[in-house]
């Protein structure tokens, strides 16, 4: 059964929930990331360049790409930049696709790790549990990889609706609204870009939650920026981590406000 409307709630995903006005929506919609890190920050270059050299027989530029923040589509035409074309590789996504998950089965068979970051567990389960509630992954990573992430960590279960992913756009930005109407379609229901919540842990989150309409919350628990980098770029709300023991004040403003998320996100 769907989790009640309540005042109180242990978890920070119970006390956001929460925090939301009875009334203001009958269905808000909630794109995820921010769900795993790998154990080492370099894993995505190990992994990308060894899919490169398979399919294009180099790895280009690939050590010297910042891809924080980045769709993998994006990251793969920057190192590629100076040998192949857009429309090379995407002619090719296929081949990408089947040659990233096989090296990133043989990145984990070798001892590569990847942690669920804390509380996010916790806060999927009590999001699934409230009718007001669907879950989605939006991420930079191409689609099959994402999946294998989420499944190797079981948490696949979670994300009852479709998403977004990396090898459908080389904009970031773009993902929400592609996520939104594969949700729309799937829920038949006409959802605006006001009922999206997206979570993530880098600037390019919050340019793409801001670039489509959304709301969002930044989380300090990945590689790159800490706290005050992310408050930098104006989300709606920055937390240190989703784990219990956080403090969700800072997201309660958005939560609480009566007035459209819309026009919060446009006074600010």
């Amino acid at each position: 059964m769907p989790k009640k409307y309540s005042g109180t709630g242990g978890s920070i995903a119970n006390r956001l929930l929460a925090a939301l006005p009875r009334d203001e929506y009958n269905q808000l919609r909630r794109s995820s990331t921010a769900v795993l890190r790998s154990a080492k920050a370099t894993t995505f270059i190990d992994y990308t360049g060894s899919v490169l050299e398979a399919v294009f027989g180099t790895a280009g530029r690939i050590d010297h790409v910042p891809l924080t923040g980045k769709t993998d589509l994006q990251s793969i035409a920057d190192a590629l930049a100076d040998e192949f074309t857009r429309t090379d590789i995407v002619e090719r996504l296929q081949e990408i696709s089947n040659s990233y998950l096989c090296e990133i089965e043989r990145a984990i068979s070798q001892g590569a790790e990847f942690h669920v970051l804390p509380g996010v567990r916790e806060a999927l389960e009590a999001i699934s549990h409230n009718a007001r509630y669907h879950s989605a992954l939006l991420t930079g990573n191409f689609e099959t990889t994402a999946w294998f992430k989420v499944n190797l960590a079981d948490l696949s279960d979670y994300f009852d609706v479709p998403g977004a992913f990396g090898d459908q756009s080389y904009d970031r930005r773009e993902l929400p609204r592609f996520a939104a109407q594969r949700i729309s379609s799937h829920l038949r229901m006409d959802l605006q870009p006001s009922q999206f919540i997206v979570i993530g842990d880098t600037p390019d989150d919050i340019a793409c939650a801001r670039h489509f309409g959304a709301r969002s919350i930044a989380v300090a628990s990945g590689h790159s920026y800490c706290g005050d980098d992310l408050r930098a770029c104006e989300p709606d709300a920055v937390l240190p981590d989703l784990s219990p023991q956080t403090d969700c004040e800072p997201a309660k403003p958005f939560l609480d406000s009566g007035q459209s998320p819309a026009r919060r996100l446009t006074a600010g």
